[in-house]
């Protein structure tokens, strides 16, 4: 549609200020101000925190000619960041400058914009909510189509000087939704608690505990309170396989949501200053909630025993010490034997680990596949296959009584089931031994922290692990920054057993490295014409793991702040069609193991710097700086199972030695040889597979 010249747009146009003073009351259902005392009330009293639901708020007349000029004229752009999946309209404050032969196609939906800033409706909110005055003059609302698989994750709105937020639905009036198609709006609750300072802390709850599913005509509302309105957007669930259930193609959540603000200057109520006091107080919250000591997991680092002598590339802060020789930098025979029990024997060998060490001093991120050893492997997969075999719990007060998992929180930054070292520890379940030996074996062993360090040419200093599950249609990490000076390493180790998690990626294999070949596929802009037509959501099932710079990388602002400051998410890493990035190409060939691999990044301006989708037994090692963000797609109910994880934290001291050699001596070479033959594991088990197809089959 075509806009008017900027020299046409007026902001004081008298045609909409008649209309926004005027134009309100017959276009609302028939006495719906006289029952503003029974709405107020039942706002009043809604719970976790103060809401209002009107039903049949407008002439149906007029939302179903909305629908029709929605469908016909509108077009939608997908988005996705960290936070949401949706199809979004352009902001529908801005209709006025359109031109006249665009509005001539959009009378319905000029007139309910009209009629809800009116000034009769502003003040009838205004009463119910007890809010205070609203702005007519700043109009905020846009036309979101939730599609199968379509989601927006906790948040509490705060932004800038909105004062309501609200949701009308226009869902297909013919075809009422139903609770099992999902799309409801959430709300949670939250716990106070009293800080280190000694104020009251309010921490939203992990599960939501009202759920409010969509209905044409159906308005919904409530105050931005910060650090308080917390709600999402329930995914909308994709008709299962092989049943007779209503269609995708039915399942549209079309919905205008928007936000009341505050009075602007020259309305009466404006108040000067209060806007700035408002984005001020909405930053202090978001800052005192970053890091805060009631979130969960809490770090648990443990620093390696340095009385054991671990080695170390380079002396500590000059501290010779600590400083070790040559073959104190070789993995020895006994330090072999104990890593084949987890480790695959590739990865173990002298060329294999100065291989890996170059190109991670190259590229500072990397992927190894088939990581873990073929019979460590498989236990863990049994393992695994089996807890997904039980009755799942989504409430988070069933898995903690009945479970050994915790639940990460709060929801605004991420929810998961995880388990750290002393919660596996204390479990009396034998059947949780190959995660206890993951966490409590390998990773604070001397063996690995020594094959860490080869692997990077980093000294490592202490630790912090978790073993994580994301349930599907439930669980996520929002992105957050990084903020210390050091970089820090990390690890992600994918261990999902099942298969579709990167089905649109394929791989090629360049010279003796591997690369992952750019999905090329073209974003659509769909367009709402029908509901047979459905939006294409093309978008695939979440999981992946992402590191993406920041706007905020220079200021390290970014930090665990998460509420509506998402992260946008390139179309081609939204389908699972890369498998990592990086933001510095490689430019040179290494001798490195097809299983090696630092994919091409196709486009540095698309901010990931790396990436890897959900999968098995697949290593991701990156060195994180400051202002890196990291998080985890939402995974949709549509995957075929949960995303399983071990992700650890490093510190380590970056070396500045560039002499020290990592070379091993004949001696060492041939430790490594006879060690690895000696082990019990078939040759077909030593070859490594790039492909993750195979990784991912069935068992």
């Amino acid at each position: 549609m075509k806009r008017k010249a900027a020299s046409e747009e007026d902001d004081g146009n008298p045609r909409k200020k008649v209309l926004l003073d005027t134009n309100g009351p017959e276009s609302f259902r028939k006495a719906l101000f006289s029952q503003v005392d029974s709405y107020q009330k039942q706002y009043a009293a809604a719970k976790p925190y103060k809401h209002g639901v009107i039903q049949d708020l407008l002439e149906p007349i007029l939302l179903r000619n909305v629908r029709s000029e929605i469908q016909q004229n509108l077009s939608f752009t997908p988005k996705e960041t960290d936070i949401y999946r949706i199809h979004q309209s352009g902001d529908l404050a801005n209709l006025d400058g359109l031109d006249d032969s665009s509005l001539k196609l959009l009378p319905s939906l000029l007139k309910l914009r009209d009629a809800l800033y009116s000034a009769p409706f502003r003040d009838f909110l205004s009463t119910i909510t007890d809010s205070g005055p609203l702005s007519g003059k700043k109009t905020d609302m846009a036309i979101n189509v939730y599609t199968p698989g379509c989601h927006l994750l906790c948040h509490d709105d705060v932004i800038g000087s909105r004062r309501l937020s609200y949701i009308l639905y226009l869902t297909n009036p013919d075809q009422a939704w139903q609770k099992e198609w999902g799309g409801a709006l959430r709300l949670y609750s939250t716990l106070s608690h009293i800080g280190k300072d000694g104020q009251n802390v309010k921490v939203p709850s992990p599960d939501p505990s009202v759920s409010i599913p969509p209905s044409f005509n159906q308005l919904t509302f409530f105050a931005v309170q910060p650090g308080e309105s917390f709600h999402d957007v329930e995914e909308v669930y994709a008709k299962r396989t092989g049943t007779d259930e209503v269609g995708d193609d039915i399942r549209v959540r079309t919905a205008i949501s928007g936000w009341y603000h505050i009075p602007q200057e020259g309305e009466e109520g404006y108040i000067e200053g209060l806007e700035e006091s408002l984005a001020e107080k909405s930053s202090l919250t978001q800052l005192q909630g970053a890091g805060d000591q009631f979130d969960q997991p809490q770090e648990k680092t443990c620093t390696y025993d340095r009385g054991l002598r671990l080695p170390s590339v380079a002396d500590l802060h000059g501290d010779s010490s600590l400083a070790f020789s040559k073959d104190e930098l070789s993995l020895s025979e006994a330090e072999l034997e104990f890593l084949l029990k987890f480790i695959a024997p590739t990865y173990l060998t002298p060329d294999t680990l100065d291989s890996v060490s170059e190109l991670f001093t190259d590229q500072c991120s990397l992927c190894l596949e088939t990581f873990l050893s073929h019979n460590f492997a498989e236990a863990l997969r049994a393992f695994i296959i089996h807890e997904e075999s039980r009755a799942p719990l989504l409430s988070t007060q069933d898995v903690e009584a009945e479970r050994v998992w915790k639940v990460s929180r709060p929801p605004h930054k991420h929810r998961f089931l995880f388990q750290q070292s002393s919660e596996v520890a204390s479990s009396k379940n034998s059947a949780l031994s190959p995660i206890k030996d993951l966490l409590e074996t390998l990773i604070p062993s001397e063996a690995f922290c020594k094959w860490l360090q080869l692997a990077t040419g980093l000294n490592v200093t202490s630790h912090n692990a978790l073993i994580r599950r994301f349930r599907r249609g439930n669980d996520y990490a929002l992105a957050t920054g990084y903020s210390e000076d050091e970089p820090r390493l990390e690890i992600i180790l994918a261990i999902t057993p099942t298969s579709g998690w990167d089905e649109d990626r394929s791989e090629v294999i360049e010279d003796t490295s591997a690369s992952t070949a750019q999905d090329e596929q073209k974003q659509k802009t769909p367009k709402a014409s029908s509901e047979d037509d459905q939006i294409s959501d093309a978008a695939g099932v979440g999981g992946y793991v992402a590191y993406m710079t920041s706007e905020d990388a220079d200021d390290g602002t970014s930090d665990d702040q998460v509420s509506d400051h998402s992260v946008d998410i390139p179309a081609q890493l939204s389908t699972g069609a890369r498998a990592s990035g990086s933001s510095n190409p490689r430019k040179k060939k290494l001798k490195a193991d097809p299983a090696i691999y630092q994919p091409l990044a196709d486009d540095e301006e698309d901010g990931v710097l790396f990436s890897m989708p959900a999968g098995w037994n697949r290593l991701g090692i990156v060195l994180r700086d400051r202002g890196v963000m990291r998080f985890v797609k939402y995974v949709s109910q549509r995957a075929k199972g949960d995303r399983w994880d071990l992700f650890g934290e490093f510190g380590n001291f970056q070396s500045n030695d560039d002499d020290v050699d990592n070379d091993s001596n004949e001696e060492n070479q041939r430790r490594h040889d006879e060690t690895l033959q000696q082990s019990n594991i078939e040759e077909d088990e030593t070859d490594i597979n790039i492909s993750d197809d195979d990784d991912t089959d069935d068992s």
